[in-house]
C-alpha cells in the first residue's frame, strides 16, 4: 500500500472504528448479541490496524511499474502534513539520480531521471529523511514497441482483431506483471481493461454510453421505417454512386464540431443509402474516417480547437523561458496569440486538408486503387458490400433491424431523432462551455473549453428518447416493441464497445511502457532546421499508429517541439519569414502526423468507430485506408512539409499536391463500374 493511499485511508478507518464503538454501545442492541459482538470487534480491531499506519502521508506517490533501459521517467512525491521535505532518488548502488524538495500535501516529481542497467534497481527514494522502495520490472526500450506492433501485425494478418488486441495487451501486461506469464492475465483484466472501461476523465466511459445510446436510436428508427424513408426520400438525389459519395462527404463536412459524432450519426445515417447504391462499406468507412477528425481539426470551432491552443500556449510559455537570454525573443514568445499561431498552422496542415481533398476525388471520379478498388468493384457487380466471411464491428443485418411489417416508412421519424442528437450536442457544448469561460469569451474560446462528452451523452440520450416517443405517439410501436427495438440497436455495438475497451487498453499498456517516449528519443535526431517539420511529422505519425491516439500524442509532442524549433532559430521575430514558417509548420506537423496515425493504426478510437458505423470488418477498413492515407501523407510532406520549409509558398504546395493526387488516380486509378450512372 503507498504511503499516500495510507495517508488518505487512516482518517476513514478511524471514523469508522469511532462509529462502531457508538453502535456496540447502542442500548437497542441488547438481543442482536451477533451485531454487537461484531460492533466491537471492529471498534477495537481497526485501531490495532492503524497502530502501524503512520499519520504521515509523506512518500512516494506514483512510481513507473517498468523501466526502459536509456528511456527517461518520473518519479512523484507527496510532501508531508506540514513544511517542506526535500528529496532524493539513488540506485541500489547508491548512485544519485535526482533531488529536489516537496510541500505539505502538495506532489513534486523527480523527472526524466534514467537507468541503463537492471543491477540499478530497486531505487531507494528518500523523502524527509525515510526512505522507500521502488521496485519495477527493467525491460530494454524495443520491448515496448512489442505489444502495439504484435496486436497490428496480428490484426492484419489474421483479419481478426480481438485477439490481436488482447494479445498486444497481454505481451504489455507480462512486463508490468514481472514477466510472469499467468499473473499477467490477472493484469491485463484488472489493471487496464476494468480501469480504462470505468475512466470517465479521458471520456471512455462517455464514449461507450453514447455509442450505445445512438445504437439503440438507430434501433428504434429502423424498426419504425424511419430509416427506409431517409433512403427512399434521398434516392432521387443520391441515385448514383458517385452521388452518394459526394453526399457522405458533404454530410461528414457539415458535422464539424466534434469527431465522435461526426462518425456514428454520418455513417450510421448514410449507411441504408450506401448500401442501396452498391457502394462498399469499406468506402463508407473510409469517407466518414478521412472526414472527422480532419474537419474537426480544421474549423476554429470544434471541440478540437480549445485543447490545440491549451497546448500550443503551454508551448511557447516554455520556450519563452528557455530564451531569457534573449529578452526581445522571450518577450515575442509570450505576446504571441496562440490563436493566432493555430490560425496560422491552418494553411500548413497538409495532411488533413489533403485528405479532404482526395475523398472528394476518389468520390467525384470512382477511381480507386489497390484493396479499396478490389471491395468497391466486388459491390458494384453484386458481390455484397462486405467481404464474404468477413465479420463486421456491428450487426447491421439482423431481422430485428428491419422495419416493422406494415410500418410507413416516413423519413422524418429518422430526420428529427438525428437532428435531435445535433442540436442538443451544440447546445450543450455552448452551454458547458460558456459556464467555463464566462459571458465575455469568444464563440471559439466557447467551444474550445466545453465538455464534449459530457454534451454526446446528452445528445445520443435525447435522440434516442426522441425516436422513442415518435414511434409509440404515432402507434408505429408499443413501448414495449420500442424498447426492444433500441435494446436491439445496443447489441449491435457490443462486438465495438469490445474493440474499444481492449483498443484503449493497449493504449494504457503503451502508456504504462513509456512506448512514446522510446519512439520520440530514437527518432529525434538533431536535423537541419528546414528538415524538423517533415521529422516532426514522422515521430507524430509514429507514436500516434503505436499508441493508437492523437490527442495523447499532441500533448507529449508540442511543449517539446515548440521550444526545440526556437532554439534551433526558427521564429526568430516571428516575422513571416522561413525560420517563422518552420515553426509553424512543425506545430502544423503535430497535428497532422497524430491525425495521419489515428486514420491508420487498428487500435484508434476513431478507426474502430468508423468500422462500427459503416458496419464492416474493422481489418478491412484499416487495410483498405492504409494505401490512401499513405499515399496523401507523401504527398503532404514532399510539397507541404519539405518544400515550405525551404520558402515554397504554402498554397502553391496544396495545388500542387491537389494535381500530383488527381493525376495519381487518373493513370493509377482504376474506374469503378457504376451501377444506374
Amino acid at each position: 500500500m503507498s504511503d499516500a493511499l495510507v495517508g488518505g485511508v487512516a482518517p476513514i478507518l478511524r471514523d469508522m472504528g469511532r462509529g462502531a464503538a457508538r453502535l456496540a454501545r447502542r442500548p437497542d442492541l441488547e438481543r442482536g448479541r451477533g451485531i454487537r459482538a461484531l460492533a466491537w470487534t471492529v471498534a477495537l480491531a481497526l485501531p490495532a490496524c492503524l497502530w502501524a499506519i503512520p499519520a504521515d502521508a509523506q512518500g512516494v506517490a506514483d512510481a513507473p511499474t517498468v523501466i526502459l533501459s536509456g528511456v527517461p521517467f518520473t518519479i512523484t512525491m507527496e510532501g508531508p502534513d506540514e513544511g517542506a521535505a526535500d528529496f532524493e532518488v539513488r540506485t541500489a548502488q547508491g548512485q544519485l539520480l535526482g533531488t529536489g524538495s516537496v510541500n505539505h500535501h502538495v506532489t513534486a516529481a523527480a523527472s526524466d531521471l534514467m537507468v541503463t542497467s537492471r543491477d540499478a534497481l530497486p531505487l531507494q527514494v528518500t523523502v524527509a529523511g525515510t526512505t522507500h522502495t521502488v521496485d519495477a520490472t527493467f525491460a530494454p526500450g524495443w520491448f515496448s514497441l512489442l505489444p502495439p506492433l504484435i496486436a497490428i501485425l496480428m490484426a492484419l494478418l489474421f483479419r481478426e482483431v480481438v485477439s490481436a488486441l488482447f494479445a498486444g495487451v497481454w505481451l504489455g501486461s507480462l512486463a508490468v506483471a514481472g514477466f510472469d506469464p499467468i499473473a499477467a492475465f490477472g493484469v491485463t483484466v484488472d489493471t487496464f481493461a476494468v480501469p480504462t472501461l470505468a475512466d470517465t476523465d479521458g471520456g471512455h466511459t462517455q464514449i461507450v454510453v453514447f455509442t450505445m445510446l445512438l445504437g439503440g436510436m438507430v434501433g428504434v428508427i429502423a424498426r419504425n421505417g424511419g430509416t427506409m424513408g431517409i433512403v427512399e426520400r434521398v434516392a432521387p438525389w443520391a441515385s448514383t454512386h458517385r452521388k452518394g459519395k459526394l453526399a457522405t462527404w458533404l454530410a461528414g463536412l457539415a458535422i464539424f464540431f466534434d469527431d465522435y459524432a461526426n462518425t456514428l450519426i454520418v455513417g450510421n445515417t448514410m449507411r441504408p443509402i450506401t448500401d442501396r447504391l452498391k457502394i462498399s462499406r469499406e468506402k463508407l468507412a473510409y469517407i466518414v474516417d478521412s472526414t472527422a477528425a480532419p474537419v474537426a481539426a480544421l474549423v476554429p470551432i470544434s471541440t478540437w480547437v480549445g485543447y490545440e491552443i491549451s497546448l500550443i500556449g503551454q508551448g511557447l510559455g516554455i520556450a519563452a523561458e528557455q530564451q531569457a537570454a534573449d529578452p526581445t525573443l522571450a518577450q515575442a514568445l509570450l505576446e504571441s496569440s496562440p490563436f493566432g499561431v493555430f490560425l496560422h498552422s491552418i494553411p500548413y496542415l497538409f495532411y488533413p486538408i489533403l485528405a479532404l481533398v482526395f475523398v472528394f476525388l476518389t468520390s467525384a471520379t470512382n477511381r480507386d486503387f489497390g484493396p479499396m478498388a478490389t471491395a468497391e468493384m466486388r459491390a458494384a457487380t453484386g458481390g455484397g458490400v462486405i467481404r464474404p466471411g468477413s465479420t463486421p464491428a456491428v450487426d447491421a443485418d439482423a431481422p430485428t433491424m428491419e422495419p416493422k411489417e406494415g410500418a410507413r416508412h416516413l423519413w422524418w421519424n429518422a430526420a428529427i431523432p438525428v437532428l435531435t442528437v445535433i442540436f442538443v450536442v451544440l447546445v450543450g457544448l455552448y452551454r458547458s462551455g460558456r459556464a467555463t469561460v464566462g459571458p465575455d469569451g469568444s464563440l471559439m474560446d466557447v467551444f474550445g473549453a466545453a465538455d464534449p462528452f459530457i454534451t454526446l451523452l446528452w445528445g445520443s440520450l435525447a435522440g434516442a428518447l426522441v425516436a422513442v416517443v415518435l414511434s409509440v405517439a404515432q402507434r408505429i410501436l408499443t413501448v414495449a416493441e420500442a424498447v426492444s427495438a433500441a435494446v436491439s440497436g445496443i447489441k449491435a455495438m457490443v462486438m465495438a464497445c469490445i474493440i474499444l475497451t481492449l483498443a484503449w487498453s493497449l493504449g494504457e499498456v503503451t502508456k504504462e511502457l513509456g512506448t512514446a517516449q522510446f519512439l520520440a528519443q530514437i527518432l529525434s535526431d538533431a536535423l537541419p532546421l528546414q528538415f524538423v517539420p517533415v521529422l516532426v511529422f514522422l515521430v507524430a505519425a509514429a507514436i500516434a499508429f503505436a499508441t493508437g491516439t492523437s490527442w495523447a500524442t499532441m500533448a507529449i509532442l508540442i511543449p517539446l517541439v515548440i521550444p526545440l524549433v526556437v532554439s534551433l532559430g526558427g521564429g526568430v521575430g516571428f516575422d513571416g519569414g522561413v525560420g517563422y514558417s518552420v515553426l509553424i509548420g512543425a506545430i502544423s506537423s503535430v497535428l497532422a502526423g497524430a491525425i495521419w496515425g489515428d486514420h491508420c493504426s487498428p487500435i484508434s478510437d476513431t478507426t474502430v468507430l468508423s468500422s462500427t458505423a459503416a458496419a464492416v470488418d474493422h481489418v478491412d477498413h484499416v487495410r483498405t485506408q492504409l494505401p490512401y492515407a499513405v499515399l496523401v501523407a507523401v504527398v503532404g510532406m514532399l510539397l507541404g512539409d519539405i518544400g515550405t520549409a525551404f520558402g515554397l509558398p504554402n498554397w502553391i504546395a496544396l495545388l500542387g499536391g491537389v494535381a500530383i493526387l488527381s493525376a495519381f488516380l487518373r493513370f493509377r486509378g482504376r474506374n469503378v463500374v457504376e451501377m444506374g450512372d
